[in-house]
């Protein structure tokens, strides 16, 4: 827990640097450099919220998680709004030229839609002159804002003595008794659930144990397929996030919509509101329903959602019904198959490390992917694709399942636990037998 607690203050405080020092970039490179800085802190934050959050509540992880993914969409949702009011809708950079530059803006925008990127040449775009923009201060708010988040992180390492240099007087937020208390077995828990918390609950295994080649021996096929499934639905759901996120205005403004760039533009929005809605509304859901059944209902929804919008590509109306419910069926696909995994692989954290992962290469290679495509065979392709990715997601959540039947339970006299021996704790919290 130490281990995770200042990897996320490290992380958290870098990301809080970096958009301090994009605007002082002048040259690409060190650009590229500073984004990927960015990038590596935010996976690290991603994977290891995600991962603590099994270990610590377990099987009450699925309403933590949703209430974590809930976060992630509003921020989404919220940055662009803070960004928006710093962002010019002229050309930056002033000449004598700008007036006439700042009325084929629209016309440029129009000749960048992906597949028909036209012959920019004739349009005359100052490149040299006095530039004025405040985009700079929108990443010096968002740095503000994130400040924050690394002070809560080193107040709660100080708060439970995980400070080297300041673990003298400070109290515990909770005394070991109360942690104990999330993972006190109760009357109709099984036994070899009991088994299995106190060390996960303890937080005292290595941040990278996953990562140990003695936890993979003796381990069956299922054991891999399971993992390796759930990455996948996660690449093709995730990567479904990232490519209509990015393309749907795009899409929207060719034809046959050519819906008007103002309205075009409110598409993203919606989709991410939706996205954060549906997080907010998977919270109590998932106090009632299993993750597996939640998983279940967001892949086949996604799949009708993308057929429906193949079948009335020339409604407008139905563009605005289909975002929205595809963001509605994707937003609690992550945390319930993150959720659903562990619980098959008895919340050791490693299944976290591997879906996170996989998540983020999907939202990688298949925006890549979907962007080569349209800019080919055109925009109509961009519904196509997103219905061969639905398709692969449903088809990969059902090996999930065969293998999920395939996968041996644990037996209830692990560790040598009986009936007759009850869990105790001892001083410090743990449970003996």
């Amino acid at each position: 827990l130490a281990q995770s607690l200042f990897a996320l203050f490290a992380s958290s405080l870098a990301i809080s640097l970096v958009f301090a020092i994009i605007p002082l970039c002048h040259n690409v490179v060190v650009l590229a450099v500073v984004m990927a800085v960015a990038g590596l802190a935010m996976g690290c934050i991603d994977t290891i919220s995600n991962m603590q959050l099994v270990k610590i509540y377990q099987k009450d992880s699925a309403i933590f998680l949703q209430a974590l993914h809930f976060f992630v969409g509003f921020g989404a949702l919220l940055s662009p709004l803070i960004a928006d009011p710093f962002l010019s809708d002229t050309n930056c950079i002033l000449s004598n030229s700008t007036a006439n530059a700042s009325s084929n803006l629209p016309h440029i925008r129009k000749s960048l839609v992906p597949h028909h990127p036209g012959n920019l040449s004739h349009y005359d775009l100052p490149m040299k002159g006095m530039v004025v923009t405040r985009v700079s201060y929108a990443f010096w708010i968002m740095a503000l804002i994130n400040l924050p988040v690394p002070i809560a992180v080193f107040f709660l390492l100080y708060k439970e003595r995980m400070v080297p240099c300041f673990n003298g007087s400070s109290h515990p937020l909770l005394s070991a008794d109360e942690l104990a208390m999330e993972t006190r077995p109760t009357e109709k828990e099984d036994l070899s659930t009991t088994v299995q918390r106190p060390r996960a609950a303890g937080g005292h295994d290595d941040l990278f144990s996953c990562c140990q080649s003695k936890n993979f021996r003796g381990a069956s096929y299922t054991y891999f397929a399971v993992h390796i499934t759930g990455a996948l639905v996660l690449f093709m759901t995730d990567g479904i996030v990232g490519e209509y996120s990015g393309f749907i205005y795009s899409y929207a403004v060719e034809e046959p919509l050519s819906v008007v760039h103002k309205v075009a533009g409110y598409l993203p929005s919606l989709f991410w509101g939706f996205i954060t809605l549906g997080r907010l509304i998977s919270i109590p859901v998932s106090y009632r329903m299993k993750p597996a059944t939640m998983v279940f209902i967001n892949v086949v929804g996604v799949l009708i959602t993308f057929l429906l919008l193949l079948i009335f590509s020339y409604s407008v109306v139905f563009l605005f019904v289909g975002t929205a419910s595809l963001g509605l069926f994707l937003s609690s696909t992550f945390p319930s198959m993150l959720a659903y995994t562990e619980d098959i692989l008895q919340y050791k954290g490693c299944a976290t490390t591997v879906l996170v992962t996989g998540a983020g290469i999907g939202e990688m290679v298949l925006q890549l992917l979907v962007g080569s495509i349209i800019h080919d065979q055109g925009s109509y392709s961009f519904l196509v694709c997103g219905m061969i990715f639905g398709g692969l997601a449903f088809t990969f959540y059902a090996f999930l399942l065969f293998f999920h039947r395939m996968y041996p339970k644990p037996s209830s006299d692990m560790d040598g636990a009986s009936p007759d021996k009850p869990a105790v704790m001892d001083d410090t919290g743990q449970y003996q037998r």
